[in-house]
């Protein structure tokens, strides 16, 4: 009796499923890798939020974010914050990690994650400057100051130095967080950062939405990750952010203010 080996077409049907299998699986693995890095760097910029707001309990004013030159710790000159907006979180300040080998905090991709704070105020009953990173003055200031600067929109279309603009055809419907809000926002710039590390790179790549978040100014855009297939192209940053409501409610139940 004649032993029957795989025909040439029953061999490629196997390798056919088999190559089928290995890439179902990789996939699988792929997206969960992604998954476990989103929710990585999610839990990242959460402790960021809460490691400011236990400063601000602390030392009694918000931080300064940290410029490139400052190795990790928050950065003043002449008694108020060197940059504002276009800084990155002062880990070492905080006592934030993981960190690269400057003292930066990273994201889940190995990205600085940067940080910014409101500087602008009004409704004060004192006029001390700065507010929000000067223990004395906020104190003396008093917790009917309100934020005046950040912003946070939904588009970059639009966008002008003070204003979220009219993207979806109604003033303020672009608007997602309104400059009386916040007093601190987080940005991760996601996996794609790489390939576009500043607001020129990613303006080119058409990555418009991006390209806001590494401008340097007040206002921050986020939405749900998009493909390079959207108007504004690929998006995959990150926020997050702390109200004037948290900042002023934790530090007076921890009885520094007011």
């Amino acid at each position: 009796m004649n032993a029957k080996g795989f025909t040439l077409v029953e061999l490629a049907v196997v390798l056919a499923i088999v190559a089928l299998l290995l890439s179902t699986t990789l996939f699988t693995l792929s997206a969960q890798t992604e998954n476990r890095n989103f929710e990585e760097n999610r839990r990242r910029l959460e402790q960021v939020r809460e490691l400011t707001l236990a400063f601000a309990i602390s030392k009694g004013r918000l931080p300064c974010p940290a410029t490139s030159t400052s190795l990790g710790q928050e950065s003043f000159t002449s008694g108020t914050c060197t940059s504002f907006y276009d800084g990155f979180v002062p880990a070492k300040t905080l006592g934030f990690s993981p960190t690269d080998n400057e003292g930066y905090a990273l994201d889940a991709w190995g990205n600085r994650i940067r940080f910014a704070v409101a500087n602008l105020y009004t409704d004060c009953t004192g006029t001390a400057t700065p507010h929000f990173v000067n223990s004395t003055n906020l104190k003396a200031n008093g917790i009917s100051c309100q934020p005046n600067d950040l912003l946070v929109c939904r588009s970059a279309t639009g966008i002008t130095g003070t204003s979220c603009g009219t993207a979806f055809g109604t003033s303020g419907e672009n608007q997602l967080m309104a400059t009386s809000l916040l007093v601190a926002v987080i940005v991760s710039g996601g996996k794609n950062l790489a390939t576009a590390s500043t607001s020129a790179l990613a303006t080119t790549a058409g990555r418009i939405d991006e390209a806001a978040n590494l401008n340097g100014d007040r206002i921050f855009v986020w939405h749900t990750p998009t493909d390079s297939g959207a108007s504004n192209g690929e998006f995959d940053d990150q926020l997050a952010w702390i109200t004037v409501g948290e900042l002023y409610g934790r530090m007076v139940t921890a009885g520094v203010l007011p």
